[in-house]
This record gives structure tokens, C-alpha cells and sequence, in this order.
């Protein structure tokens, strides 16, 4: 029998995605999590063989959850589901640890069948998504650029993202103009959504 986690905080898809497992022979779903914090806990105390993780859900994100559940429990193989994944989000969620990422949309037996592969030890990334992250081009960011952007994508001042990074406020609006210019955007906002769209942030 292979134990299930399942974390998302949708309940009604949480509960259908619970009902659709339990139809299996070999699967069983020993717990479900609302939020991350609460899937990691679950996840401690009951041990399952593969968690099934929604990519946006309260902190920490199936990403973080996927790296910390890696360093909390190895045993476990991680599986995203997402309703909008993006390239970017599947090369952050292997790099996280995922052994699956597939779409909220997929079959009704697929979850099932990328369950047992990740238990078994493969991996499994939906195919359309695998296309587009190999045609993705490469984030012109730097990595202090990601960071300041992230941070003003949550609506954070100039002077509190240079204390949260240690950086002078005129190191900080440097950072922002060449992340407005590399990604040929009109403003920060826009740079913002066009970073989120490529799964950079």
C-alpha cells in the first residue's frame, strides 16, 4: 500500500482528489494538509510514501514545501499539481526535488499512475510543460535581481527591500531599472508580471 499526502488549499479539490485515490487499490490517503506549514507537520507524523502538493498554496508553496519535505523526510517523493504552471515552475520544482509535476486538468487516472512511478522511484513532468521549459529562454536576472524584484512584486518600498537585503536604497533601484530594462518593461509592475509569467518569481 502506498501512503498519500495530500496538500492543497482548495478543500473541494483537495476532498475529489482524496475520493479519486481512495477508488485504488494500492493507494491510501493517510492525511490531508490546508496550508504548507500544516503539510509539513502532517508529513512528520505520518510518514507517507508520496505527497501530492498544490504549487500555490499559504506558505510555504509547493516548491519550498518539496525542498523542505526533502530535508524532513527523503522517503517521501513529492508530487506538484498546478492549474497554471508555467516552464519556469517545473526547472524551480525539480531543482526543489518534485519527482512529479502535472496539471490540475489531467486525467482522472493519471495522478494515480505518476503516484506509483515517483513511489517506485522514476520521475514524471507533463509532457506539453517538458516542451515549453526546454524552448524556455534561460532568466536574464541576476540572482540580487530576482530578489529585489520578488520583493517589490509584494509592494515593499525601496527602503525596506534594502534592509531586508542588506543593499544601499541606491543599489536596490539599480537592481529594479536593470530588471525594468532586460525585460524590456514599461515599469516594475510590468516587469514583475512578465517574470511571473515565465515562472522566474
Amino acid at each position: 500500500m502506498i501512503r498519500v499526502l495530500l496538500a492543497d488549499d482548495e478543500e473541494l479539490i483537495r476532498q475529489a482528489l482524496a475520493a479519486l485515490l481512495g477508488l485504488e487499490d494500492d493507494l491510501e490517503v493517510v492525511a490531508q494538509a490546508a496550508d504548507g506549514r500544516s503539510a509539513l507537520d502532517a508529513a512528520r507524523a505520518h510518514r507517507p510514501d508520496v505527497a501530492v502538493v498544490d504549487l500555490e498554496m499559504p506558505a510555504p508553496g509547493g516548491i519550498e514545501l518539496a525542498a523542505e519535505l526533502g530535508r524532513a523526510l527523503p522517503s517521501c517523493a513529492v508530487v506538484i499539481l498546478t492549474g497554471h504552471g508555467r516552464p519556469g515552475h517545473l526547472r524551480q520544482a525539480l531543482t526543489a526535488g518534485a519527482r512529479g509535476f502535472l496539471p490540475k486538468g489531467a486525467p482522472g487516472g493519471a495522478l494515480a499512475d505518476v503516484i506509483r512511478r515517483v513511489h517506485a522511484g522514476s520521475r514524471y513532468v507533463d509532457p506539453a510543460l517538458a516542451a515549453d521549459a526546454l524552448t524556455l529562454p534561460p532568466c536574464p536576472l541576476t540572482p540580487r535581481e530576482l530578489e529585489t524584484l520578488r520583493l517589490a512584486g509584494y509592494g515593499a518600498p525601496v527602503a525596506v527591500i534594502a534592509r531586508r537585503t542588506g543593499l544601499a536604497a541606491g543599489t536596490v533601484r539599480n537592481h529594479l531599472s536593470a530588471s525594468v530594462q532586460k525585460l524590456g518593461a514599461a515599469d516594475r509592475a510590468e516587469a514583475v508580471r512578465i517574470a511571473r509569467a515565465a515562472g522566474w518569481l
